[in-house]
């Protein structure tokens, strides 16, 4: 199941968009949940899905959407409350959703989206289409309601899901250690009757490799799988909020930024497996591109109009008559 080099060379340039990227928020000076650290998690997990199978996020939401392949400049536009933005504006850092790649939400509602994936799976599952969906969550959603109820149902029922807890080892400031009987997440699997499995979150390939199982798994109606990957961010739980006390050591943090960088660590792979400097740089730099033209694009949007604040609220089929109509005679609604 290893990525050929065309998929690895994807793979590099999805990484590297989700560190400029998040790179370009820290310098602009916005505030947001970043991903740097996560980004060979994320982009192997989505590397292993279709364009047509389902992910749902986290409020760790930049990284996610660009990992599935979905484009820079409305992403941007979103950030900044643009009405160019993937939600016309009105859904901002934590709340990007793209349908065109799959990507069915990402919620600041710790947990949201395991819910969410379940009944995506079982919608593939209903119209016997053999679409999978994959949803993103962390180590402290482990610990959530969501979380036992849709594995166990998605186990009863052998829905198409793959569980994927991106942990990082913290829940804010809070430590795995601290938070969780046993550590390793993985291992609950057992206790609804699927399989689970750990892998090293800095190591895309690995990320990858496990996950196509898990994929191939469920596109044959043998059910979902548990991935853990052991990764981590190299920032804060969130840029600008501001922690009170110390929680991690300085030894620890430089420890992954030195030695860990899921970039280093596959720029290395690749140039060792014989790509050369100039074509790795050739990516570099247009994603560098990309990147820039994406918050010049956003910074020249327009804002939403004030008068339409009330549009995409909701989402009915139904086309009721006016309010003042309803219980007049021959006026009936049908709920």
């Amino acid at each position: 199941m290893s990525l050929h080099k065309d998929q690895q060379l994807e793979t590099y340039r999805r990484m590297l968009k989700i560190r400029r990227f998040e790179e370009s928020i820290i310098n602009s000076g916005l505030s947001g949940h970043l991903s740097i650290g996560q980004e060979a998690a994320i982009v192997g997990a989505c590397m292993a899905l279709r364009d047509d199978d389902y992910i749902t996020g986290t409020h760790r939401s930049h990284g996610h959407p660009i990992g599935k392949g979905a484009k820079l400049k409305p992403l941007m536009a979103e950030l900044l409350g643009k009405e160019t933005g993937i939600c016309k504006g009105r859904g901002g850092s934590m709340h990007f959703a793209d349908n065109s790649v799959g990507i069915i939400g990402e919620s600041a509602i710790v947990g949201g989206g395991l819910p969410l994936a379940t009944g995506a799976g079982l919608s593939s599952q209903v119209r016997g289409t053999d679409q999978v969906s994959l949803c993103f969550f962390g180590d402290g959603a482990s610990n959530q309601g969501t979380f036992g109820e849709s594995l166990n149902l998605a186990a009863i029922w052998k829905l198409p899901v793959i569980f994927f807890c991106e942990n990082n080892g913290y829940a804010i400031s809070t430590s795995v250690a601290k938070s969780h009987g046993q550590p390793d997440i993985a291992k609950r699997a057992d206790g609804y009757g699927l399989p689970g499995v750990i892998v090293d979150g800095q190591d895309v390939e690995a990320i990858y490799d496990a996950t196509c199982l898990a994929v191939e798994r469920a596109r044959k109606g043998e059910g979902p799988s548990l991935i853990e990957a052991k990764t981590y961010r190299f920032d804060e739980h969130c840029r600008k909020l501001g922690v009170p006390i110390p929680y991690r050591s300085e030894e620890e943090v430089n420890h992954y930024t030195t030695n860990r960088d899921p970039l280093i660590l596959y720029k290395t792979v690749l140039l060792d497996s014989g790509e050369s400097e100039q074509q790795l740089t050739a990516i570099e730099e247009a994603v560098m591109a990309e990147v820039t033209e994406s918050v010049t694009y956003a910074k020249e949007s327009p804002f939403p109009d004030p008068k339409n604040i009330y549009d995409y609220m909701y989402s009915n089929p139904i086309h009721y008559p006016p309010v003042a109509q309803i219980g007049q005679s021959g006026v009936k609604r049908h709920d």
